[in-house]
């Protein structure tokens, strides 16, 4: 396996995982147009944003562990269909689970392969 294949390989979930991150935060901008006052706007912003807390931080606990990872996303993208199933549009449960079960392949391919991650 080249270098350049496994550094892609062992930054791909994490760069991934911070972009989703990142994608979901843009939904939170939303609370700007409601024309509350500025600690009713903070409140609800911080409320918008737990989504984004709870990826951050799983990312922040399994960043070492790539099984972790890839249990805790593939595992967050069926509760998230699960649980909006029927009220959200299947567009929006296939972009935000499915980006969550990516991520989790890509943790689990980086576990599968990390013995010749770590090879140098």
């Amino acid at each position: 396996m080249s270098r350049t294949v496994k550094r892609v390989l062992y930054w791909s979930p994490r760069v991934a995982c911070i972009l989703f991150a990142l994608f979901l935060s843009l939904f939170a901008l939303d609370i700007f147009g409601e024309g509350y006052g500025f600690w009713l706007t903070v409140q609800a912003l911080l409320i918008h944003l737990v989504p984004v807390f709870v990826i951050a931080a799983v990312l922040l606990i399994t960043w070492r562990h790539e099984w972790l990872a890839a249990v805790l996303f593939l595992g967050l993208g069926l509760l998230y269909a699960a649980d909006v199933w029927g009220q959200e549009h299947w567009t929006a449960v296939a972009v935000i689970s499915g980006s969550l079960a990516i991520i989790g392949v890509l943790f689990l391919l980086s576990w599968v392969f990390r013995r010749e991650l770590a090879a140098r």
